[in-house]
């Protein structure tokens, strides 16, 4: 477990390369351009007729009131095949005769002729698809370059992707988003986020596509490449990595080949959910209350904390599945101990009257869960893990009570959400997933007694002078301890419903700090528990008064008022 949780964090050494211009424009994808160069021969056309039909009406003659011939002026003809060709007709300027009459009607069905061209080539126009992605480009383009805070690229909006971007609006992250399919792109506009998200559907594994996004961006944090093609979340880490050296990119990888290939870029973390899913079954087996907490903390739907599993270590384990996945489990539960047998789904129910464990990992979901069930009549106190390619069949899963549930999309969202939304957060897991079990315990101890089974939103408290400045200026002059500021600033025996998880100090990390802890102005805290909590907490962090009453316990006036009659309320 220790090597799995910390292999990716030792990178190889990346060589120094010369900075390169991040391309954010792909060709021919101007409006603009597009629509002079379909409209040309139209325009030439109309140009053409308004010229022959002026010229025409400035050399026909005409008749004044005494006979005399006339002749239009230049201006005058131009004026009057305007505003006839355009179809608004005001009238003669002067009584014509039959010739300029006639020459009249044949301008009328020239120009006629030559407005169906041009408005009929300008509706084609409209309906093309390249126009409309070009218009579609433009947008994007403008959408992102308004983005004035921090925000992540996401590369991909299928199920991993979705979940990702609906927490992260939540959480009240930026972000924009790129994915090939026909149709995802879509889906935003119908999935009710509170941020208006630039979208587009492009191939995100082209450089110039990424700098449309904004990797060029001195706002952009970090890239996340969670798009189905392992070959395109590759060239989006190289383009990345390349590009704009020191970015932070997460990337989704289902071949063992090429998360070797992404590693020799040296990204943040690629995520293998099959790999992974191998570690946190073992880690199950070993140390079931540090599964329980870290998957707990990382899943981001309000449930309750689940009582811990209770597989039987050691002895026989089934593993029926296919590809990689099968490969990856039985690799990580032999390196734990077990002595496992490999069945082949197409040669039916495997027997597992001697097994203390049964993974079933197939490519069809329906066919995994036949298995399941099967097994679980067989032994009924066997412990059953089923991989689920999608979350559609939740329900079914929940009726049949199975022991583990694996979904690709659900960990790599997970361990993605973790990493960006609050990275501090990482830290935290990988450091539990080391220790013992009685560790785990004791932080779901004190998560339940201050917080109960549902308290698990997360947040970084800043003690800084711009992050909390009335506990900033408190400190200047006098002690906190972590377990003051914990406290209710309605009551100061009431301790909040929050738990801290990491103390930074001077670069140092401090997990699970103990309550007696005293803080600085140059620490940070992440504390983890109820909204309620958070809410109260960021009180304290901008009230003087709460400050002051939560490391004395004398209650201040709030306003300046309050203060100055307060002052004088003794002398009285």
């Amino acid at each position: 477990m220790l090597a799995f949780f910390t292999r990716h964090s030792h990178r190889h050494r990346t060589r120094l390369r010369r900075p390169v211009r991040i391309p954010d424009e792909a060709p021919s994808t101007d409006a603009i351009f597009i629509v002079i160069r379909r409209m040309r021969s139209p325009l030439v056309f109309i140009t053409t007729v308004f010229a022959i039909s002026v010229l025409g009406l400035s050399i026909i003659p005409g008749k004044d009131a005494n006979g005399n011939a006339t002749h239009l002026s230049p201006f005058e003809a131009f004026y009057f095949i305007s505003y006839t060709a355009s179809t608004i007709g005001f009238g003669e300027i002067v009584p014509f005769t039959t010739a300029q009459r006639m020459w009249v009607t044949v301008c009328i069905f020239m120009t006629v002729v030559g407005w169906a061209y041009a408005i009929g080539t300008l509706l084609s126009l409209l309906q093309s698809a390249s126009f409309q992605d070009a218009v579609a480009m433009q947008r994007f383009r403008r959408k992102v370059k308004r983005i004035r805070e921090p925000f992540l690229i996401v590369c991909g909006y299928g199920q991993a992707g979705r979940q990702v971007c609906r927490e992260l609006d939540e959480a009240g992250r930026r972000f924009v988003v790129i994915d090939s399919h026909d149709g995802r792109v879509e889906r935003i506009a119908t999935d009710e986020l509170e941020s208006d998200v630039p979208a587009l559907e492009a191939d995100a594994s082209l450089p110039s596509v990424l700098g449309m996004a904004g990797l060029s961006n001195q706002y952009c944090e970090g890239v996340l490449a969670l798009t189905d093609d392992d070959t395109d979340n590759l060239a989006i880490v190289m383009a990345t990595t390349l590009l704009r050296p020191g970015t932070s990119v997460i990337a989704r990888c289902m071949d063992r080949v090429v998360e070797e290939r992404m590693d020799d870029f040296a990204p943040n973390a690629v995520i293998n959910p099959s790999d992974r899913y191998g570690a946190y079954l073992v880690l199950a087996l070993q140390r079931p209350a540090t599964y329980n907490l870290v998957k707990w903390l990382m899943d981001p739907r309000d449930d309750a904390m689940p009582k811990p599993l209770q597989p039987k270590p050691g002895g026989c384990w089934v593993v029926c599945a296919d590809g990689e996945f099968a490969e990856e489990v039985t690799s990580d539960l032999e390196r734990a101990g077990m002595n496992v047998t490999v069945a082949d789904p197409k040669d039916g129910h495997p027997d597992v009257s001697r097994a203390n464990g049964f993974v079933v990992g197939t490519d069809n979901d329906t066919t995994n869960l036949a298995l399941a069930e099967h097994a679980k009549i067989a032994r009924s106190d066997l412990f059953v893990a089923v991989r689920q390619q999608s979350d559609a069949r939740a329900s079914l899963v929940s009726a049949l009570a199975i022991d583990s549930v694996f979904t690709p999309t659900e960990l790599v969202a997970q361990e993605s959400l973790a990493r960006v939304v609050t990275p501090l957060f990482w830290s935290f897991v990988e450091y539990a997933v080391q220790q013992p079990n009685e560790f785990a315990e004791g932080i779901i101890a004190r998560l339940t007694a201050h917080c109960g089974h549902t308290g698990k939103e997360r947040m970084l408290v800043d003690l800084s002078a711009q992050g909390s400045p009335a506990l900033h200026r408190w400190l200047l002059h006098d002690e906190l301890t972590v377990g003051q500021i914990l406290k209710s600033s309605d009551g100061r025996d009431e301790h909040l419903p929050l738990v801290p998880l990491v103390l930074v100090r001077n670069g140092e990390h401090i997990f699970a700090p103990d309550e007696s802890t005293t803080v600085t102005t140059d620490d940070h805290l992440l504390v983890v528990g109820h909204r309620s909590g958070l809410v109260a907490l960021h009180e304290t962090q901008y009230s003087d008064a709460a400050a002051e009453y939560i490391a004395t316990g004398a209650h201040v006036p709030e306003t300046w008022l309050w203060r100055k009659l307060k002052r004088h309320r003794p002398a009285a």
